[in-house]
């Protein structure tokens, strides 16, 4: 399921570093971090869905690969949206 309008725009504007960022490292892992858990939650319930399964590995894969880019390019923002979203690592 896609996130609503107004849940996407009120993460976008929590995490955006400018007016009209809507791309920025920051808000792709935070629009990334709440599909996550919601397929964990979809998950719980439906045990033999694999193809979400599926889906929820490469999107934790996908905030991995930009986790570390964030990391390679600017830590202090790293150290802040890890301990804001509660990512492990």
């Amino acid at each position: 399921m896609a996130l609503d309008q107004a849940k996407k725009a009120a993460i976008i504007a929590k995490y955006a570093r400018g007016e009209n960022d809507t791309g920025s490292t920051e808000v792709q892992v935070a629009l990334i971090t709440d599909r996550i858990t919601y397929l964990t939650e979809h998950l719980k319930i439906n045990k033999k869905d694999h193809s979400s399964r599926l889906g929820l590995l490469k999107l934790v894969g996908q905030r991995r690969r930009l986790m570390r880019y964030l990391k390679n390019t600017d830590l202090a923002r790293w150290n802040i949206i890890k301990t804001d979203l509660g990512i492990r690592n």
